[in-house]
């Protein structure tokens, strides 16, 4: 991605030099904690995933160190994704006589506190809605890398900061909040149906600010995305973690799912097309 020498927001907190307060999640073996990073960076709901986390929480040290030439490198690549969705998000809440609220974002490492709770580094990035700010754990990308066989690069960072500023625009939207009262009183299953419908339309809006971004992409981007979308699937998840995939138990998607709904929102250019709810309902 063509990024270097860019706008970059000024919507982001950099705490990566130092962790003080938080907790840090133990017990349960690495790969409970790594699936609960996949949920965390899916969008699953923070308040009750974080909770799990701090069940198995001891308060975590403090830290002060200065950051590597990469990491400092890497939080202006973050930065500068965040002012393209910015510029994405109003331009699209413009042209529909809406005003946007832009999230913040902060990095971090090792632990963080937020207004859904303290998380530990093995949250991997989320949304908040309670603070409006997306938290990513850069790091966990090489864990996507070398645990569940993403690819890697770049535009699989953009991704996942695209969906996750996507369950923001579900936020203000008031999109969540209406999935949340829907799942009241439906089955397990039926709710897990709805988690699904709004997991894929994160999926479509990080595809429609690609769609957007077309004159910054570059060769390959678009695969390291859908590398990542692939790697995240449900079904690519429970095979990796017990070997056995059950439908029922579906929050986020398919691979597949993830991977083609991403791909309609950048083909399209359209946010009247990221209806996935509609499967679901009728």
């Amino acid at each position: 991605m063509k990024w270097q020498g860019r706008r970059k927001s000024s919507n982001v907190e950099d705490r990566r030099g130092s962790s003080t307060g938080g907790k840090v999640a133990v017990g349960g073996g690495i790969i409970g904690l790594i699936f609960l990073a996949i949920q965390l960076f899916s969008g699953g709901d923070p308040a009750e995933i974080i909770q799990q986390l701090e069940n198995q929480s001891v308060p975590a040290s403090t830290e002060q160190r200065e950051l590597t030439s990469e990491e400092r490198q890497l939080g202006d690549f973050s930065a500068t994704v965040l002012a393209d969705t910015e510029d994405v998000w109003n331009e699209i809440f413009q042209e529909n006589n809406m005003n946007y609220k832009e999230p913040g974002m902060v990095l971090f490492s090792n632990s963080v506190q937020t207004a859904c709770g303290g998380a530990s580094a093995a949250s991997g990035p989320f949304y908040c809605p309670a603070d409006q700010k997306v938290y990513m754990d850069l790091v966990f990308f090489e864990e996507l890398r070398t645990r569940f066989g993403a690819e890697g690069g770049d535009f699989a960072i953009a991704y996942v900061i695209a969906h996750e500023v996507g369950h923001h625009v579900q936020t203000i939207l008031g999109t969540s909040g209406k999935v949340r009262q829907l799942q009241q009183g439906r089955s397990q299953a039926d709710a897990n149906e709805l988690s699904v419908a709004l997991e894929l339309q994160a999926d479509f809006y990080a595809g429609l600010w690609a769609h957007y971004n077309k004159q910054y992409l570059e060769a390959g981007d678009i695969q390291e995305a859908m590398s990542a979308a692939k790697a995240v699937g449900d079904d690519a998840i429970q095979k990796r973690t017990t070997g056995r995939v059950v439908p029922d138990a579906f929050t986020h998607g398919t691979s597949k799912q993830r991977m083609d709904w991403f791909m309609k929102g950048y083909n399209s250019g359209d946010i009247s097309q990221g209806d996935t709810f509609s499967a679901v309902l009728n």
